[in-house]
């Protein structure tokens, strides 16, 4: 699905991570519910046949994508904005956009899996060994 590239950009994870501070917790879960609406719009858009239906949340999406490093998620949404924009330009409807509105849900998931299991200071991590013997006991 992304021809090798990681689904997130740890560096621009960390960066957003560290600027956010005590906010970062937040705004991730403002970026799950403001993703999933965006995702279920763009859908509604395709199979509505309306381009400009498409056009802001596909916007938003990239732009919160592209935020916690998701640059392939913002990727696709923004190759869904433009086709979409395009398509409001010359009156047409969004059929070029399909394929991408097809990859859109599931990348979507996977890439917040990735970032929640991140962002989550439970998880479990590799416990520190000294020698052969992990210190976790």
């Amino acid at each position: 699905m992304t021809g090798g590239e990681p689904l997130v950009n740890w560096a621009a994870f960390g960066q957003a991570r560290s600027e956010l501070g005590a906010n970062f917790v937040r705004i991730l879960g403002y970026f799950r519910e403001d993703g999933f609406k965006s995702v279920s719009q763009i859908e509604d858009g395709m199979r509505a046949e309306s381009a400009a239906a498409m056009v802001i949340p596909a916007h938003t999406l990239k732009g919160e994508a592209r935020q916690f490093g998701a640059d392939v998620l913002a990727d696709l949404a923004e190759d869904i904005e433009t086709i979409a924009r395009l398509c409001v330009e010359r009156h047409d409807t969004p059929t070029n956009a399909l394929e991408h509105v097809v990859k859109l849900r599931p990348l979507f998931d996977s890439t917040l899996e990735l970032l929640e299991r991140e962002a989550n200071p439970l998880v479990a991590r590799r416990p520190a060994t000294f020698g052969r013997r992990s210190l976790a006991g």
